[in-house]
């Protein structure tokens, strides 16, 4: 347990991005919210230990609606997780991202119905702000690493985060493009907030992988093969993107205040 402390970095793998880490220690847990998606599975990334689990499970059979959110990012605060890198799937609303590009989200919409999204149950009343809920200094290594790399990430964007499973229809869509958000994907939301509701530091990297069914008469429909088609080829850049960022993490989280985020919004 004292090794599995020194566990700060978590990363979350969504569709097509099953395996991370090689020479790991696989963990099973149970959770006080139940069973997560798959076991943590604990490597090493330069100086870090880094903590990985993907989130529909190693074989893809949990659908997004049906993800114990709550079971996961306990999970990874239970063996001392201070970070978590979410990336994810998602689709394009606007023209100028294009498929293969990532977004650096720095916003989100929640679009889904009926999901367990707080782990917040009383006595004490607390209302944690989700105004500016993605962490300042992983997005800027994000984006600095992307630049090194020469990888196509845009510095900001709001992501809709839709109940899933089916995909948005054409006039969704096209309201979520005239609204001026930028991505659509299935679970950013509430993973993305949990993380920060247990203190710890939240990122979301958008992989970029279709037009979404709204770009009216450009674009086929989305389908679930050629997302993953997409992703897939562009997984290896996803790979070099987190291993460099993560090898330049600093120990010590220096300039958010993610840490603090229940002690901050206690009545």
């Amino acid at each position: 347990m004292e090794q599995r402390k020194l566990v700060k970095i978590g990363v979350f793998g969504g569709s097509g991005f099953y395996k991370f880490l090689d020479d790991i220690e696989e963990i099973k847990m149970e959770t006080p919210y139940g069973m997560p998606s798959d076991s943590l599975f604990i490597g090493q990334i330069g100086k870090h230990k880094v903590a990985f689990m993907p989130r529909h499970g190693r074989n893809h059979t949990i659908m997004p609606h049906l993800i114990n959110y709550r079971a996961n990012v306990w999970a990874m605060k239970s063996v001392g997780v201070e970070r978590v890198i979410s990336p994810c799937a998602a689709g394009s609303l606007q023209k100028h991202i294009q498929p293969g590009e990532f977004v650096i989200c720095d916003q989100f919409i929640d679009w889904t119905d009926g999901r367990i999204s707080t782990t917040i149950q009383g006595p004490i009343v607390s209302h944690p702000s989700p105004a500016d809920l993605y962490c300042p200094e992983l997005r800027e290594l994000a984006l600095k690493t992307a630049q090194q790399e020469g990888i196509v990430a845009h510095k900001t964007g709001t992501v809709v985060v839709i109940n899933g499973p089916r995909f948005s229809t054409k006039a969704e869509s096209k309201f979520f493009t005239n609204q001026g958000w930028e991505v659509i994907n299935m679970t950013a939301f509430p993973e993305n907030y949990l993380v920060k509701e247990m203190d710890m530091c939240p990122l979301n990297i958008s992989l970029i992988t279709d037009y979404d069914a709204g770009l009216v008469g450009d674009v086929p429909p989305v389908s679930h093969h050629e997302v993953i088609k997409v992703f897939n080829s562009n997984l290896e850049k996803l790979k070099r993107l987190l291993f460099t960022m993560i090898e330049n993490i600093p120990e010590e989280r220096l300039i958010c205040n993610c840490g603090q985020t229940m002690a901050c919004s206690q009545v």
